[in-house]
Parts: C-alpha cells; structure tokens; sequence
C-alpha cells in the first residue's frame, strides 16, 4: 500500500505495517460489520514521505545519539528537541490535501464533525509490543487546518519521552518504528468504557469484564476515576457480579471545548449503563474474540442510546495475568489472617509483594523511586513507566481494572491494587507494607506464611522489602515441562523451576510472521520464512539449553491460516477446520511448508549447535500417515538420535486405539493432548459454548484413555506426557497421573510450582 490517505473500509488486519495496530483493527471491524465510528487513516507512508521531504532522518539520528534513557531529564530535553523538529517542518502539499478531501468527505455525511485523532505506531497494539497510551490522541478536533495540524503533533509524539523509552527497552529501531494517524468521527459519548474478552486479573477464560463511567472515556483510561464493574459469563452472557462506584466529574464537550466538569449529584452514584446494555456489549466482545482467534481488549462509547467500538487489541498479558504459587488456594498460600489490613481496593495485577512506600503525586517525582519500593501515587500515565519499571508492587488512589496503572502493572507482572481511597493520605514514605494483588488488600508490615510451609504450620516468616515471592521447589522423579508459544516469554519462564519446554506451539510464531508459507514459496522467497522461523525456535532453545524444547509442528487449522497475508489463495473454505485439513495428513498431501519448518529445525540444531531442540507431529489419523511423515523427516537430513527425539501427539482416538502400532514403528515419547482426545471421544466441540457443560476431561472414558496411554508406554520403554490445559487445573488428575506412571507432566506457566508441589506429594505417597 502506497497511499497517502486511505478510508477504514480499504484496510484491514493484514496492513498493520501501513496503517498500524489500531488503524488496522479499525478497518478489519468496519469490514465485519462491527459498529465502528467512520472515519480515514493517514497512512506510515505519509510520515515517511515526510520525513525524507523535510530531511529529517538524519537530523533525528543525531539528537539521538548517545542517549542515555536511564537519565530522565536527558531523555525528556532530547525529547522536546526532536519534538520541535518535526512539529517545524511543513506537511507536503500532495499528503496536506489528501488529509483536507477526506475530512470534507466526512463532513458531507456527519456534517461539520468533531473528529478524534489518534496516534497508531507501526510496533503499537501487536502481541509482542503493546504498552497503554504510547503516543498522542486529541479529542474534538473541528476544521481542516486544526485536523492537519493534529496529525503532525501525532507525529511528533511518536518521539515522546515515554516512546523513546519504549523502543530502547524493546530494541526497535527509533527511525523503522512508523505511525499512522486514524481521524474518526468523535462519538460524544453519554457513557463510555473498556471491556477484556477475559478476566484480565485472574486470566479467567470463561469470564467477560466491562468497566463503565460517564461521559468521554479518557478517565477511564487514565484511572482518574473508579469505573462501575461488570463481570459476565462469556458462554451464557448472564451477568454474574456488578460494583457501581460513585462517580464525581467526566469529561464532555461543551461550548467548542472538551472539559472535564461536575456529574450531576442526582446520577453519581446510579449503575453507569443498563443490564440490556452490557448483554450487548459482551456479545460484541465475543464476537471480535471469535474473529481474531484471541482475547480482546475493546474500547466503547455509547450515543444516543447507541453502541459504537473505538478500539480493539489483544490482551498481552494474561501469562501474567494468572494466579502466582503464592495466590493459590489453602492456608499454606495466604497472607497471615492475624496481619492488620491497612487499606482495601480493587484487585488490578495479581502477586504478592512487600517494601517501602514511595508515594509519587505527580510525574515530576518520578526520579525519587527506588528499586524495591512500592509505588503510591494518584492515578498513572505513560510517563510513570520507567518509576513502575523499577518498583516490584502499584496502589493508586482512582482508576479500575482496565486503568492505565492495572494494563501496565499487568505487563510488567507486578502485582497492583487501585481504587484504593485515602491511600497517600493514610500511608508514609518508607513505610513497610504488603501488597496483595489479587485480594486487592494492603496489610501492615511485611509479613506473609512461608510458602514452603505446612498447611497445619503456623509458623510466621519476614519478607526482605522488595522481593515479591519465595519459593523453594521439590525434586520429582516426573519430570515438569512448560507450554510455550511467545518467544518474548522464554527467558523469563527459563529462569524457573522447570525440566524443559513440553509443548512449544508454532502458531504464534507463524502469526509473527504474518505471511502464509506458500506465499513465501510461491515468490520463492522461502529463506525468509524458514530464517524467521529459526530465529523464533533459537530463542527457546537458547533461553533453556540444554533442557529439551518439543517443538510441535504447526497445526493451524484452514480457517487460522487464511488469517495470514495470503491466505484466501491457498486456503480452502471448510465447515469443521476442526476434524478438516490440519496436523500430519496437511504435511505428507503437500509437503513443501513442512519442508520449511524442518529446514528452520535443521539451522537451529546445526548451524547454532542448539541441540535441544525436539520435533513432535501433531493430529496424525493413522500409523500409516506416520511412516509416511517419518520418511519425510529422514529425507531432509533429520534422523532420531540420543540429542533428537520425535514425538507424537496423541489426540485422535486411534491414536490411543492403535497405540501399539503407532509405537512399533519407532517413536521417542507421546504427549497426550487432552483438549482435542476430550472433545473427540465426548463427541463435543470445545469451541461451542451451546455443549460447553459436556466438554470434561475427568470422563471416566477420556480417564480410561489416559491411563491406556501411559501404559502401553511403560510397556514399550517409550516416555509418555501430557500437555492439554487439564493437569493445569485439576490436581486429583496430576496424582492420577503420576500412580500410571507418566514420566512428564506439560503445564501453563501460572501452575508450574503448584503442579510440582502436587507430583512432589503424589510420588511421596506412592513411596510410602
């Protein structure tokens, strides 16, 4: 795409790199049907024009150079400096009247509109780069010239000091980092808010949360105000938990000017929309989650009794979403209940975490944060984030759960509790206190039970100030292996008490990308793909060397790989992508993407000497399609050897049938993947909430299946694992497990040590 100026309908989820996160969600949901606001985007290609038309590259690359973004008044004087470049230059004529056709074009249908303009980075709103309010947005904007002028600011705050922070942490280059300017007719909204496809604090899958306040919603966003809070049943859209917090001001357009003014007393406190309302909203929300095959973070406004979705982005953070070790249920994992209890609010970020206060009125205080303290302060905005970078727990005075300060505290994985009344009145600098994520509680001291303690103990343990959780693992003779997919999460989850990586997902990686493989044949361009690939699989390898990473091959059904760039010309439109075109019978039928991968599989062990690297074929119908892939695999220079294991999965009820076959033809280990044996001997869609109730994974013949696994297994001297969500949550099975003799367990990243502890004391039985 090489226009200037294009309109939402002409974009879709594929033009991120023209338009954007946010400007390419708004042109995917036009396109669907969503109710979005209209409105055009002033595409990357006009700031790069821009850029070069003005010769500002060079002049850029220089203020920046030699930067040190650890010094706060050097980072926000450079930033200014290369403000005022860009905010000095003139906007090229041909891009000028592009932008001035286009709002004259809106004005003919919304006549005369108020527009919000928004800032829509090229590296903004994706799953491996998403931080809240990176870059600027501007509320009822009227007029041609106001409208250009904004879309320069726009792009002057690309080179905020909190973006230059952002790309620095993340390593993207300052100057291949674009920004595109979406100008969308401004929804005046009576009420507006923010809902999450899923429980952003806890990770709860199945539970929708929306938040509500009156009036525009930036203080929402901001945490200026607590919002109303709604939960829903994602499956039954019932609502299952309402809080109605009193709201005191909103912002709201009045006389030409966006202000923030008084609520009336008469409403303050009344439930901010209706029931019917927020039914309609979660239907939206499942709607957009169904569509990009991922959770949501949605923004919404209501008109005139009107629904309208301003936003949509992947939630980034439900890994650290989920409950900690320390969080989980029973005496052995909770706060003292002798310890006094100083403040209470909402639950923002899970974890548990105790140190000094520092209490921060406003961001010009940021430079007295220390490492180790827990930040206090009103609300948060982007320029917090270096302050909140260094403490290891958040409380804010306002703000609900969707509040700059929760989504922020949540992708660091600190634990934050908001809304908290009276908290830099009642607490003192260098005070001592724990912080209580999930509970949303604040106790005196820093005083929790010892995690490694009895249930029946109650023995008391300090907590050093600034250290978040203790825990000591046990050694189990069954190994504990990770699911992973996000390369951005492996050094972290290296670092834990962990045998290796048991399922590494391909689809995430494949997404990444971006690019259906074919293409990538098909423009012979094949070294990209399989280069990009080698990368995303080094990155595992490298984090957990020399403990084995099973890497499973892709099972991207049609329907997810039509998704990427390309993929309506290759892919065939199928009624159940379920039981159709997928796993092993996708590879030996056309066996060139599959190619790809074992070359990417080949450079990762050979050429960077990543040994651990192991290969698993998933969905394979019959023994036969096995030994065909098998030849496949030897074919292109893979032979399994004492560093290459294969594995399959077992999924298919043949598999579990003719389990013997399958293992004489000569197989390292199985991995049993519950979710799919679940659902295909129940006979049950796990995607359809209609028979969601029938999808059980303890079903005496799923169990029967389980255990025939594991010990056809034991019988052939062939390792056996499990790695569907099922010993994540149900430890009577992990013990059930372990008494068949399964040699691995593969869990989510939120369970490891509480899954380990469970082994620990199922093996402990089994020895007495």
């Amino acid at each position: 795409m090489k226009k200037f100026v294009v309109n939402f309908k002409e974009v879709d989820k594929h033009d991120i790199s023209s338009v954007g996160g946010k400007g390419a969600n708004l042109g995917e949901m036009t396109k669907i049907g969503i109710p979005v606001p209209g409105g055009f985007i002033v595409t990357a290609e006009s700031y790069y024009n821009f850029l070069d038309v003005n010769g500002l590259r060079e002049k850029i690359t220089s203020t920046l150079k030699n930067l040190d973004v650890s010094n706060s008044q050097d980072l926000e004087d450079t930033s200014i400096r290369v403000q005022k470049l860009i905010e000095g230059e003139h906007i090229p004529k041909e891009i000028a009247d592009e932008i001035i056709r286009h709002y004259t074009t809106m004005g003919r249908i919304f006549h005369d509109p108020y527009v919000a303009i928004r800032s829509s980075a090229t590296a903004e709103d994706l799953p491996t780069a998403s931080f809240a309010g990176q870059q600027a947005t501007y509320l009822n904007i009227k007029g041609e010239a106001s409208v250009v002028y904004h879309v320069r600011k726009c792009w002057a705050s690309l080179f905020t000091a909190r973006a230059i922070f952002y790309r620095v942490e993340n390593k993207f280059d300052h100057l291949k980092v674009g920004i595109a300017v979406p100008v969308q007719k401004m929804v005046q909204s009576e009420k507006s808010g923010i809902m999450f496809t899923i429980n952003p604090v806890t990770g709860e899958k199945k539970t929708m949360v929306i938040e509500a306040t009156f009036g525009l919603g930036e203080l929402i966003v901001q945490g200026a105000v607590t919002p109303d809070h709604y939960e829903i049943d994602k499956h039954t859209l019932e609502i299952l938990h309402k809080k109605v917090n009193i709201q005191e001001k909103y912002m709201v357009l009045k006389k030409g000017k966006t202000i923030i003014d008084y609520v009336k007393s008469s409403i303050r406190d009344k439930q901010k929309i209706t029931d019917a309302q927020i039914v309609k909203l979660a239907h939206i929300g499942k709607t957009l989650e169904r569509h990009y095959y991922y959770p949501q973070d949605i923004e919404w406004a209501v008109e005139d009794d009107k629904i309208y979705i301003t936003q949509t982005r992947p939630i980034t953070t439900m890994e650290s979403s989920s409950k900690t070790y320390l969080e989980q249920k029973g005496d052995r994992h909770e706060v003292a209940h002798t310890h006094v209890v100083l403040l209470q609010g909402d639950p923002a970020s899970p974890g548990i975490a105790s140190g000094p206060v520092r209490i921060v009125k406003s961001v010009k205080e940021i430079n007295s944060v220390k490492k180790g303290e827990i930040l206090v302060a009103p609300q948060t905005n982007p320029d917090y984030v270096p302050a909140m970078r260094k403490v290891v727990g958040i409380i804010t005075e306002t703000g609900g759960r969707t509040s700059h300060a929760a989504i922020v505290s949540r992708e660091l994985g600190i634990p934050a509790v908001v809304g908290v009344v009276g908290a830099l009145k009642k607490l003192t600098n260098g005070q001592i206190i724990t912080i209580h994520g999930s509970r949303g509680v604040i106790y005196k001291g820093g005083i929790y039970k010892s995690a490694g303690l009895k249930s029946d103990s109650a023995q008391i343990s300090s907590l050093t100030p600034g250290v978040r959780k203790v825990y000591v693992p046990h050694k189990t003779a069954t190994k504990v292996y990770v699911n992973l997919a996000e390369p951005e999460r492996a050094i972290d989850t290296s670092k834990r008490h962990v045998d290796g990586v048991g399922l590494l997902r391909a689809e995430f990686m494949i997404a990444g990308i971006g690019t259906h493989p074919k293409k990538f044949i098909k423009e012979k361009k094949q070294t990209v793909f399989v280069n990009e690939l080698a990368r995303g699989l080094a990155s595992f390898c490298e984090a957990f060397y020399p403990r084995p990473v099973v890497y499973r091959a892709t099972d991207f059904r049609t329907n997810e790989y039509r998704n990427l760039k390309g993929g309506d010309e290759f892919e065939p439109t199928e009624a159940n992508p379920m039981l159709g075109f997928r796993g092993c019978f996708r590879y030996i039928t056309d066996p060139n993407v599959f190619e790809l991968e074992l070359e990417a599989i080949k450079h990762v062990r050979n050429k960077q000497g990543l040994k651990n690297l192991w290969l698993m074929i998933p969905f394979v119908h019959t023994p036969e399609e096995f030994a065909q892939v098998k030849k496949i695999i030897a074919s292109n220079g893979l032979s399994r050897n004492s560093s290459f294991k294969l594995w399959m999965m077992v999924e298919i009820p043949s598999n579990v049938i003719l389990l013997e076959e399958f293992l004489n033809l000569g197989i390292d280990g199985v991995s049993i993947g519950s979710n799919d044996l679940t659902m295909l001997i129940l006979g049950v869609d796990r995607d359809n909430s209609d028979v969601a109730s029938v999808f059980n994974e303890r079903n005496p013949a799923v169990m029967w299946a389980i255990e025939h696994v594991i010990k056809t297994c034991q019988k052939h001297n062939v390792t056996s694992s499990i790695c569907g969500q099922a010993p994540s949550d149900y430890p009577e099975l992990v013990e059930k497990l372990i008494k068949w003799g399964i040699t691995s367990i593969s869990v989510n990243r939120d369970v490891i040590d509480q899954v380990r502890d469970t082994i620990y004391n199922a093996e402990l039985k089994l020895i007495k």
